[in-house]
C-alpha cells in the first residue's frame, strides 16, 4: 500500500510542510499568528573544500541566488 503524499509525488518533507501549513491556517487568529512564528526556520550552511570550512550561508539567500543565476543563463 502506497501512502497518499507518495502516490501524488511529494516527499515527506514537502508534505510535512504542506499539511502544517494547513493546520496553522485553520487556527483562530491568535494561536495562528503564535503557530506561524514557529513554523519559520532559518537554515544555514558552509561549503567544506580541502578540509577548511568556508563561509556560513542563509540556505534562502543561496537558493535565491542560485535560482536568479539559472534564470540569467536561460535568457543569455
Amino acid at each position: 500500500m502506497a501512502f497518499a503524499w507518495k502516490a501524488a509525488g511529494l516527499t515527506y518533507n514537502r508534505y510535512v510542510s504542506v499539511a502544517s501549513r494547513v493546520v496553522r491556517r485553520s487556527l483562530k487568529e491568535d494561536k495562528r499568528i503564535a503557530a506561524e512564528r514557529r513554523g519559520e526556520s532559518d537554515l544555514r550552511f558552509a561549503k567544506w573544500e580541502n578540509g577548511k570550512q568556508g563561509e556560513n550561508k542563509s540556505l534562502n539567500t543561496a537558493n535565491e541566488a542560485a535560482v536568479a543565476d539559472a534564470a540569467g543563463h536561460q535568457s543569455s
